[in-house]
């Protein structure tokens, strides 16, 4: 007997999205394509598709479906029904944050800065 399963439902038994909705989501989105085309969350799947899945950051993950579940299930399993050609993940290279002085520490329980803690902070940041 030959399974039929739709997209999304594919997609969150194979752990790509945390829950079907996420996918559906994703999809009516433009963000799974089936061989560099867009494609419907009730698209039925089929073995041998590969499909595209485009994350934030720019992160893509390429997946060729091997075998057809229907129910999530352990990591194991769900690996066994696709195989991932993704490229590996390039280290995105971060600038400091504005936001965020990794010398400037305040003791837990201090409460909210004074107006001579802020003075300061201030004059730390221009030096």
């Amino acid at each position: 007997m030959d399974k039929s399963i739709r997209l999304d439902s594919y997609l969150w038994a194979i752990r790509m999205y945390k829950s079907r909705s996420l996918a559906s989501d994703a999809i009516k989105g433009n963000k799974v394509k089936l061989n560099d085309e867009i494609v419907k969350a009730a698209h039925i799947v089929k073995i041998g598709e590969r499909y595209t899945l485009s994350y934030p950051q720019g992160v893509k993950k390429i997946i060729e479906v091997t075998g057809i579940i229907d129910k999530r299930q352990s990591f194991e399993i769900a690996k066994a029904n696709y195989i991932d050609h993704s490229p590996p993940i390039e280290k995105l290279e971060r600038m400091p944050s504005v936001f965020f002085m990794p010398n400037m520490q305040r003791d837990r329980g201090a409460g909210r800065p004074t107006k001579k803690d802020k003075r300061d902070m201030d004059d730390f940041r221009r030096d």
